[in-house]
């Protein structure tokens, strides 16, 4: 008789952790789903031995989910915000979780609309991998905590980059490069300074604009400017500033925007 799998627990019922779960029960595994409020220390002593808990929740209730993760949880979590960096998991102490950089969007109310495949590192790699890909949306695994690194400040810069530059241009991405592509750089260049102060590392930089111009071309129709893009431009600032960065343009769209 086969063994039977041992549940995935999924924090999170949004849009993103609704297609995760799709492509997770698809793919066979047992689910058991916790929303907002719900406690993850009795569901824990319930189920103390997962094959993974997926952390599906959104970027300004990481930290705190983090920080309240049961022990017998630490050694099996999974990510997969948006601008998430080993520091992010490393103050909670966590050294090796499995990580996926989401390059599909999900609105409500719509199907899910890939850019790029989403890179996945960690023990649960093949897991994630499998159950996107399960559902027509093309993920990868990548092969050292290196690669990981890249791939998550790519889609740090795409994010921030179109973001912020969306307040000054609205538009989508195509319009953004054909048209203001003088802004783009010189906005993704500051990004990419804050991003080598907050992972200690300068990446390449050509390539990361590479990528982020193949990103351009997996949607090209992407508009810039989402809800959120105050407020990452808001956090980008902060981060330049507990880095003593000038980012002068990024200043500079703040201030136009704030009139």
């Amino acid at each position: 008789m086969a063994q039977q799998k041992r549940p995935v627990v999924l924090v999170g019922l949004g849009e993103m952790g609704g297609v995760f779960a799709r492509g997770l029960l698809r793919t066979g595994w047992t689910l058991i789903p916790l929303n907002r409020g719900d406690s993850l220390a009795e569901t824990a002593e319930r189920v103390p031995d997962p094959e993974m808990v997926l952390v599906a929740v959104a970027e300004k209730d990481l930290h705190p989910v983090l920080g309240s993760i049961p022990e017998a949880w630490r050694d099996r979590i999974a990510l997969l915000q948006n601008e998430l960096l080993p520091a992010d998991w490393k103050r909670h102490g966590f050294e090796q979780p499995t990580v996926i950089s989401v390059w599909f969007e999900k609105k409500p109310g719509r199907e899910f609309k890939v850019l790029i495949p989403s890179p996945a590192y960690g023990p649960g790699a093949t897991l994630l991998v499998d159950a996107l890909t399960s559902l027509g949306i093309a993920a990868r695994s990548v092969s050292s905590a290196e690669d990981l690194l890249f791939e998550l400040v790519l889609k740090n810069v795409y994010i921030v980059t179109t973001n912020v530059c969306g307040l000054v241009t609205g538009g989508t991405v195509s319009q953004l490069w054909a048209q203001h592509e003088a802004l783009a750089r010189q906005v993704a260049d500051e990004v990419m300074d804050i991003q080598a102060t907050l992972t200690g590392q300068d990446l390449n930089r050509a390539a990361l604009i590479e990528g982020m111009l193949t990103a351009f071309d997996g949607d090209p129709e992407h508009q810039c400017m989402g809800r959120s893009a105050p407020a990452r431009l808001a956090r980008a600032l902060v981060q330049a500033d507990a880095a003593k960065l000038a980012v002068p343009k990024l200043r500079e769209i703040a201030a136009r925007s704030s009139q």
